[in-house]
């Protein structure tokens, strides 16, 4: 372990485990904690012991599931990382994280998002891209700091109209999922400036989003776009760039 100030970091990154020392749940004046690359397929729910804890970093292993504990971190506030498991669900106690600022849940099996999620209220960043998410819980609309959410290769159909309460986002990747067209809502987000659309399902598009006063970037490429669409070229008059 190395101290930093008043700070506590334990970093084990790439050391084979069979599984995490028991000790480690001892440490509780830890707040960051490093398993990433270790090879763990399960994770003691000794780990809310650990309430300082600001990050922890449990990507790039094997585990098919994380414990309600989880949610027992009240300190975490600065990075969560699950990517890259083995995940098939998450814990709704993950909803009482109501400080964390970046969740990275990608590379995962998960089919849905709990509902809980709504609860962590000051997330600036979401991260759930190569799932197999097929639509987002209506709770997505209590993320209201939210500023960037990466939904890439899932097999989203349809999103909710809720996202149109994400007043904060700047941007929203959707490429590689399986839509066919987008909700109105999406014309009240104010700050959006980035929709990647890549390799989806869509033919026309609605002119409402010539209303989005942000929008500078519209990535379209690998759909099926009847041309012409004659809003597009509005767009591209006033400086955003649009992909076909």
């Amino acid at each position: 372990m190395e101290g930093i100030g008043m700070s506590y970091m334990l970093n084990l990154w790439r050391q084979t485990l069979d599984e995490v020392d028991e000790s480690v749940w001892l440490r509780t004046e830890l707040s960051v904690l490093i398993l990433a690359e270790t090879g763990i397929t399960s994770l003691s729910p000794e780990i809310g012991r650990l309430h300082k804890l600001r990050t922890l970093d449990l990507g790039h292993n094997a585990l098919t599931s994380v414990p309600d504990e989880l949610g027992d971190l009240s300190g975490l506030c600065d990075c969560l990382y699950l990517h890259d498991n083995r995940l098939t669900q998450l814990p709704q106690t993950l909803g009482r994280l109501t400080r964390l600022r970046y969740l990275n849940i990608g590379e995962n099996q998960l089919t849905a998002l709990p509902d809980a999620i709504g609860g962590m209220a000051e997330l600036i960043e979401l991260r759930a891209q190569h799932n197999r998410l097929r639509t987002l819980p209506a709770s997505i609309a209590e993320l209201g700091n939210l500023r960037e959410l990466w939904l890439r290769g899932n097999s989203i159909e349809c999103l909710p109209s809720s996202v149109g309460e994400l007043r904060e986002l700047r941007h929203l990747d959707l490429r590689e999922n399986r839509l066919s067209e987008l909700p109105q809502t999406l014309a009240g987000l104010p700050l959006l400036r980035q929709i990647d659309l890549r390799s989806n399902r869509i033919s026309r598009l609605p002119d409402w989003l010539t209303q989005m006063p942000s929008l500078e970037k519209l990535d379209l490429r690998w759909n099926e776009i009847d041309l012409p669409q004659p809003f597009l070229t509005e767009l591209e008059n006033r400086g955003c760039v649009v992909l076909v």
